[in-house]
């Protein structure tokens, strides 16, 4: 590790040296590669997380460049896999860790899979499905994850640590009927809602990964158009079907693929 490179983040109280030795030796996946994934994983990647794994199966857009920080125009006309796109960005970035493009649909069949070897999962998705499979799957394994998700000037962000905090189904949380709700599609997203979102989240998953005690356990939530921000406290559900009961109805479905870009927005 090259601790010159990372001189004003250990000069930083709460990391220090060995909270960046702590962070080299980590492992992250992170789920979409859209909006918010590309601003974590360039912002987990310039901390010097040593392992991340970004997972997306869509091509980049040109619709895409208004807000995902890791593409270029040569992308988008080439139609470049987002997964690949961005591990050849961040490589030229940081040599020092390892980037693993996934291009793959993600489904009850490789979720498991997926999330089996790292410390910590973060949602880069704007699809409640695919939120509520990480949830599953995440709180059968006794994985860390951090639930992000933007839409037009809102943002909210919640870290869910199996067995410490409630789950995303104790938010009251249920899949939507496909076509249902508002998506980016028709309600819009401002990039510097998804940067700020993203830099939150980022923010937690550095504070999980060493162990910090400062980890939030509230829902952030907030409207950056509307000026307001809210810290609201969660209470886990007594009969909460995931984090309770311990049934996962989605990993135990056999589905088609699962599109991380269609309900909620990135």
């Amino acid at each position: 590790m090259n601790l010159q490179r990372y001189s004003r983040q250990t000069m930083f109280g709460g990391i220090g040296i060995e909270g960046q030795k702590k962070l080299q030796l980590s492992k992250v996946a992170v789920i979409g590669v859209g909006a918010t994934g590309t601003v974590i994983a360039n912002n987990l990647c310039w901390a010097g997380v040593g392992f991340i794994r970004l997972i997306d199966r869509d091509y980049v857009e040109l619709s895409n460049l208004q807000r995902q920080t890791l593409y270029t125009e040569e992308d988008a006309e080439n139609q470049t896999p987002k997964a690949a796109a961005a591990c050849e960005h961040l490589r030229r970035v940081n040599s020092g860790i390892e980037l693993e493009p996934v291009a793959l649909d993600v489904n009850s069949s490789n979720i498991e899979t997926l999330i089996s070897d790292v410390d910590l999962v973060l949602d880069g998705t704007d699809n409640l499905e695919i939120r509520n499979l990480i949830n599953e799957a995440s709180v059968k394994h006794g994985k860390p994850w951090i639930y992000a998700g933007v839409l037009a000037g809102t943002g909210m962000t919640f870290n869910i640590i199996p067995g410490q905090t409630p789950c995303l189904r104790c938010l009251s949380f249920d899949t939507p009927s496909v076509g249902t709700g508002p998506i980016c599609r028709s309600a819009g997203v401002l990039n510097s809602i998804t940067g700020i979102v993203a830099s939150l989240a980022s923010s937690e998953a550095l504070k999980i990964l060493i162990g910090s005690p400062n980890v939030r356990k509230s829902l952030l939530t907030f409207d950056i158009w509307e000026n307001w921000f809210k810290e609201v406290e969660i209470n886990k559900k007594y009969d909460c079907p995931v984090c309770v009961r311990h049934e996962y109805a989605l990993l135990g479905r056999l589905t088609g693929p699962i599109s991380i870009c269609s309900h909620t927005s990135g």
